[in-house]
């Protein structure tokens, strides 16, 4: 009896969760500037809409380099993150090594190349690090997942007699390797937007021509350019081929190599004194030491975290009701293949599109207000989730054919897949938080508007403890979402990654 009251239990628990979830972001509806804040947003929109009638490149300088500088920063930055990632994923089950990759991966590609031009300038190694770096702890974070719920039987029997590493290499990696070249493929495909959102920092990539056309109201090369991305993203499985990858990873040095030079003097200041908290700098008492901090906490930090969880809380909750509203796009048990093609285009472009170009393009359509971000993080990983339940639930049949349309969706097709859309959901919470504080630096006030303000007066010091915050504050959100998961029995697997 009990057995069968615990899916029930969990199943009656996962309900209530939600509705918590739903209360919390209706209240914060209430403290959350979502307003717009332009004269005539419509008449704008169709400005930016009417540039999809006739897209055009003929103002854009080098439109192919920007895609080959995409291309090569993504290839190198994820290859640096998966070699790094899986020998870290070895040594995974060091506390100081889970703890080290937690918080390196908890900030945003965006805020380490912002780091990193201190320290570089604009030379390629600024985008490769600010690739590298989050993407090695992600990958080291899932491939340990990986290595831990594979089969240990013919592992443990060939390690008494032969060395760890040669058992690893001979028993383990065959069985692994399918796994860790698909997790790869799917990294790749984020690094390719990572890579042309750095170009919003000066790098060369997509991002840099695509803002530059934006703010001058060339939408017509917005959409070529935006046209020629999801074409790069939708093709990425025709021209990605193993046998290829080493050729393209020979070449993407000299696509990117530039004459920017490192400047060892630059290096050794950031260190030794740009990052360093002023009073200590010059010697100030403890006193000036707290106070400094205090006002910088008070009057930065704390209404940033405000401000990032409000937004994060109507991004989660907006985020699995548009996931369930879409998911049945691509779902053969509600739509016929013309119409589910239809559905896939609309969620590629979608998913396919970063939300910091998204949140940029509403907010320059929009105004400055919380808004634009909520629905660019809406749109972005709604999507994201409504493909990986549309997926899930082609495993579900039919069993009444008398059943459709909306009593299908709701007593047949949602109680089913409601757990495995809570883990994938959840899952993100995480990623939405840190795509929250990156959207900052637009101009809507998160952590990362105070840590861009920061960066721009030339105030390091407290630029590093505002991300020092933010990943504290993400890791601290991922470890609620694991303990929820936990405890409503959701499957947290690397699948779910």
């Amino acid at each position: 009896m009990k057995n069968n009251s615990a899916p029930i239990y969990h199943h009656s628990q996962r309900w209530k969760v939600s509705w918590l979830f739903v209360f919390i972001a209706f209240l914060c509806s209430f403290y959350s500037d979502l307003g717009i804040n332009t004269f005539e947003p419509m008449t704008e929109l169709g400005r930016f809409f009417s540039g999809l009638l006739h897209p055009s490149l003929d103002n854009i300088n080098s439109p192919i380099n920007a895609i080959l500088q995409t291309i090569s920063f993504a290839l190198l930055g994820v290859a640096f993150g998966s070699l790094t990632g899986f020998f870290l994923s070895l040594l995974f089950h060091w506390k100081f090594i889970r703890i080290i990759c937690a918080l390196i991966r908890s900030v945003h590609e965006l805020f380490w190349a912002l780091i990193f031009l201190q320290i570089f300038g604009l030379h390629p190694i600024t985008g490769l690090l600010a690739l590298g770096l989050p993407y090695a702890a992600t990958f080291a974070k899932v491939y340990a997942e990986i290595i831990e719920e594979s089969d240990h039987r013919a592992y443990d029997s060939i390690r008494q007699n032969t060395g760890l590493i040669s058992a690893f290499f001979y028993a383990r990696l065959p069985d692994l390797w399918p796994h860790f070249v698909t997790y790869t493929s799917y990294r790749l495909e984020c690094g390719l937007r990572s890579s042309a959102v750095l170009g919003f920092v000066g790098l060369p990539t997509l991002g840099y021509y695509l803002s530059s056309a934006f703010l001058e109201g060339q939408y017509s090369e917005v959409w070529a350019l935006l046209i020629l991305f999801y074409i790069l993203i939708a093709s990425i499985h025709y021209w990605v081929r193993p046998r290829l990858l080493p050729v393209y990873l020979l070449i993407a040095p000299f696509i990117i190599a530039n004459d920017s030079v490192i400047s060892l003097d630059n290096i050794t200041r950031f260190f030794t004194q740009d990052i360093i908290p002023s009073p200590i700098k010059n010697g100030e008492p403890f006193d000036a030491l707290w106070l400094w901090f205090s006002d910088l906490f008070f009057n930065e930090a704390l209404p940033g975290i405000i401000n990032t969880l409000l937004l994060t809380q109507l991004a989660l909750v907006a985020t699995g009701i548009m996931a369930l509203l879409l998911f049945p796009l691509i779902s053969n048990l509600f739509f016929n293949r013309v119409e589910r093609y239809a559905g896939h285009i609309f969620l590629v472009i979608m998913r396919s599109t970063p939300e910091y170009i998204l949140a940029f393009i509403l907010l320059t359509l929009w105004g400055p207000s919380m808004l634009p971000a909520v629905v660019a993080l809406t749109l972005h990983n709604g999507a994201i989730i409504a493909h990986l339940m549309g997926r899930y639930s082609e495993n579900l049949t039919n069993q009444s054919n008398n059943i459709k349309g909306i009593n299908l969706y709701f007593y047949r097709v949602l109680p089913e897949i409601y757990g495995p859309f809570l883990a994938f959901l959840f899952y993100r919470w995480e990623i939405i938080m840190r795509e929250t504080a990156i959207l900052g630096i637009l101009g809507i006030a998160t952590l990362g508007f105070y840590i861009d303000s920061a960066i721009a007066d030339i105030r390091f010091d407290k630029a590093m403890i505002l991300i020092f915050i933010t990943a504290f504050l993400n890791v601290g959100v991922d470890i609620l979402s694991r303990y929820i998961r936990s405890r409503l029995r959701l499957k947290t697997t690397a699948e779910c990654s």
